[in-house]
């Protein structure tokens, strides 16, 4: 009897440690596609104009572009850097804000599995008029 707790005990030792392994490759895992992720997002907006779309079921997947700046590898951080700021017209300020929260409305309609071409549609004229705010 002694001989079989003596080996659970071995076994619950051993399931522990490879439970805390797991659990550290996993976060790291986690946290080295979720960069990776934000690094094509930036720069598929920087060449295209336009940011992508998470899935449906992603709901919270956001960051702030970095203006240029180029992402250091296994630096989760990076992901946050805000760009330096600039005089901003107070009108293409606006135009973002309005944007913001265009987003926000599609993001959340997309979660609850609405339609979503209407506010897909004013996006696209917010991006517009931001712009050719910024060209004239």
């Amino acid at each position: 009897m002694d001989n079989v707790i003596a080996e659970y005990q071995k076994w619950k030792a051993h399931g522990e440690s490879l439970r805390a392994q797991a659990k550290q490759a996993m976060e790291e895992r986690f946290r080295e596609l979720l960069t990776e992720a934000a690094r094509i997002s930036q720069e598929y907006q920087r060449d295209f104009g336009a940011g992508l779309k998470p899935p449906a079921n992603v709901t919270a997947f956001r960051f702030k572009a970095a203006g240029g700046k180029t992402f250091k590898k296994g630096k989760a951080a990076a992901v946050a850097v805000k760009p330096v700021a600039a005089v901003v017209d107070p009108k293409v300020a606006a135009l973002e804000k309005k944007l913001g929260l265009a987003k926000g409305k599609l993001e959340a309609a997309q979660a609850a599995g609405k339609p979503t071409k209407n506010l897909e549609d004013r996006i696209y004229e917010i991006e517009d008029e931001i712009r050719l705010a910024k060209e004239g």
